[in-house]
């Protein structure tokens, strides 16, 4: 069926009788019971439930979460859909589908929280497969008002609205329209269109780590989030103790998903760069040059890492001799050695081993007393381990080591890194990662993001990283070995959602293959999923922007947009002298277009197209700033554009996009990118000519 809009004036005198009128109804009752909900927990005493101040100060955050949880945010529908079940399951119940759940004074649901499973067959249920659904209804709305609804009768053979799969042979014009609603502001959910074959990754296992590989547009982001979302309401006590992250790619990506999980009531995930992960010891003053930072970023550097630190273990050479009261006992060297070689065999962190030996040492000791007659126990074992002689020998054999100080030693000291790289790395790599001028401490050193990752690597052999319960990481494809595996350490008790584009992958140490950083992340068994059904980049556009792969990522599947959108690529070919006029004027005939505008350039382009733009009086953003209804443009450099998306966009001069890169292949993947990020209308402008590999 089509969808309905409400009439202005009510057909008949009963406005009930009117299905739009009856589901606005349905909208205000279910606010309302919202709103009771709320004033419930607020109206909460904790001084009736505990008297103890440490109680209290929990319960009272607990209450404050909730009370924050259940908002009602008037420009957010509260329900999307409704589920009508027929009367063979569910007793003929009638489900509508939200963002949470909602109920009243009885406690009966008014509207049913999306990961809930009877909410499933909302994404799932189709004609060949209904699902035990009668009919599916969805809802449009302007803003927070209900304006129109849609129906599908799965088990009507009458009603061939939607016939076929589970998009129909004509796909729901609200669902459309919501997919293509302009965007202002940071992202938003897309849990009113998750499509069957997202669902699936959305509802997989908390057990399991799953990658997904999407090209542009497919909703892999999106994916990921609404994932942490539901296993949040599938695994909360054991998540809300374990804990979630989501990892991006810089600040402005996070900037732009920061409010994705709040809408969905989710409001305790934190949210992290890799550099923010690895930055916290040391101070990042310096960068390193490509070749140096793929060394540094190779996985064999973890290796490395582990020769230098279990290096500093000596064995003894003397025997050691403890005092206790009037007698003395006497470890010989040899035993000693049979300890800490025992240790070093085990292969556990550094820390967790010299923890152990000052016991190991203890225990020798109390077998000799034991031997003697004594009846020593655990008090008379952990005295003798603080024993000062004891202390000493621990200190000599199995010394301290600091993480920052031993990469220091390693990028400065070539033999001490020859040592340790011998037959790991062959010389040219090493003097590659060498400092030309060696710092003086670990304050005074320019260190690097790949030299804080070194860091991180040596930290967790020394001392274990901290696990979460779930990670979510998205645009894998552009971390290196050894990053993967600083995220790796803080899921080896939990999971991971792995989202990521080879097609995308734009650093000189960008993944080749999802099983090759599956395997650096620690998650070999991983499940590869692929998004290859394109929703937000028009048809015409991510088809021009694919005649790139061949050159770039041969053998990766080319995206198929579901939407069609003529007129939404315009190639325009301009003089040089005229170039920035062009694309100041592209800019202003974008913006008579509802939504947000992307100026997207070459990084070495956005200081004259920054001047030219305020020369003609047009505002712009920076990437990471909010878009609003009254400042729509960001000035995008091609360096930040990856993860970002616009109604429209205007890109400049690819040659330029290209050539910025160290190599053909990475230019072409930025290209890429930037082709990729409208929604509505890409204008591309160019006075050099196009990159061969685009075509006539």
């Amino acid at each position: 069926m089509p969808a309905h809009a409400p009439d202005p004036v009510p057909p008949v005198p009963d406005a009930l009788a009117d299905p739009l009128a009856r589901e606005r109804a349905h909208l205000t009752a279910s606010r309302a019971a919202l709103r009771a909900m709320r004033e419930d927990v607020q109206a909460l005493d904790i001084r009736d439930v505990t008297a103890n101040w440490v109680n209290a100060a929990v319960l009272q955050a607990q209450i404050e979460g909730r009370i924050k949880a259940l908002a009602d945010l008037s420009h957010t529908p509260l329900f999307f859909g409704r589920l009508d079940y027929l009367h063979s399951t569910q007793e003929g119940r009638r489900f509508y589908i939200g963002r949470r759940h909602v109920h009243d004074a009885d406690g009966d649901p008014m509207v049913i929280d999306w990961r809930a499973p009877v909410s499933q067959p909302f994404y799932r249920a189709s004609r060949k497969d209904p699902l035990d659904i009668g009919l599916r209804r969805r809802f449009g709305y302007t803003g927070g008002d209900l304006t129109a609804y849609e129906d599908e009768r799965l088990t009507d053979p009458a009603d061939e609205t939607f016939s076929g799969s589970a998009g129909g042979s004509r796909t729901s014009k609200l669902l459309q329209a919501e997919i293509e609603r302009p965007r202002v502001g940071p992202m938003r959910d897309i849990v009113a269109t998750i499509q069957p074959e997202q669902d699936e990754i959305v509802r997989s296992g908390l057990a399991g780590t799953v990658c997904v590989q999407g090209g542009p547009g497919t909703g892999k982001t999106a994916v990921g989030l609404h994932r942490v979302a539901y296993l949040l309401y599938a695994h909360r006590d054991r998540l809300a103790r374990t804990g979630t992250l989501v990892i991006g790619p810089n600040k402005s990506f996070l900037h732009y998903i920061e409010q994705v999980l709040p809408a969905l009531g989710e409001l305790e995930v934190k949210q992290a760069t890799v550099d923010d992960l690895v930055a916290a010891r040391v101070e990042i003053r310096g960068t390193d040059e490509a070749a140096a930072a793929v060394v540094k970023g190779d996985a064999r550097m973890a290796e490395v890492l582990r020769r230098a630190v279990r290096s500093h273990v000596t064995m003894p050479a003397e025997p050691l001799m403890v005092v206790r009261g009037s007698r003395r006992w006497r470890i010989p060297a040899y035993e000693l050695e049979e300890i800490v070689r025992e240790l070093l065999d085990r292969d556990i962190r550094y820390g967790a081993a010299r923890a152990a030996l000052p016991q190991r040492i203890a225990h020798a000791v109390l077998v000799r007393m034991e031997q003697a007659g004594e009846a020593p126990d655990d008090r008379v074992q952990d005295a003798v381990a603080r024993n000062p002689a004891v202390k000493a020998a621990v200190k000599a054999l199995w010394p301290q080591v600091e993480p920052a100080k031993l990469v220091l030693r390693l990028l400065s000291d070539p033999d001490f890194l020859a040592t340790h790289a011998e037959g790991v790395l062959s010389p040219d790599e090493q003097k590659r990662i060498l400092w030309t001028k060696p710092a003086r401490g670990v304050r005074s050193a320019k260190w690097s993001l790949a030299d804080a990752v070194l860091i991180d690597e040596a930290n967790d052999l020394v001392q274990r990283t901290h696990s979460l319960g779930h990670v979510v990481l998205d645009e894998a494809q552009d971390l290196s070995p050894m990053q993967y595996r600083a995220v790796g350490r803080r899921c080896t008790t939990g999971s991971a959602t792995v989202l990521g584009d080879l097609a995308q992958g734009t650093t000189p140490w960008a993944t080749a293959s999802w099983a090759e950083a599956l395997s650096h992340l620690g998650k070999p068994d991983a499940a590869v999923e692929e998004l290859t059904a394109g929703f937000r980049v028009p048809r015409e556009v991510i088809a021009y922007a694919s005649r790139l792969l061949p050159h770039m990522s041969p053998g990766l599947a080319e995206v198929k947009s579901v939407r069609e959108s003529p007129g939404s690529l315009s190639v325009r070919e301009v003089e040089a002298m005229d170039l920035n006029a062009a694309v100041v004027a592209a800019c202003a005939e974008s913006l008579a277009n509802e939504g947000s505008i992307g100026l997207i350039a070459a990084d070495a382009r956005i200081p004259s197209l920054a001047e030219a733009l305020t020369s003609a009086g047009l505002s712009y953003l920076s990437p990471g700033e909010e878009t609003t209804a009254e400042s729509r443009l960001t000035l995008v450099p091609a360096s930040l554009a990856k993860g970002l998306e616009y109604d429209y966009v205007v890109l400049d001069e690819p040659a330029a996009v290209v050539d910025g890169e160290p190599d053909e292949r990475i230019g072409l993947r930025r290209l890429y990118v930037a082709l990729t990020r409208a929604v509505s209308g890409l204008v591309l402008l160019h006075a050099a000519p196009l990159p061969t590999q685009l075509g006539r």
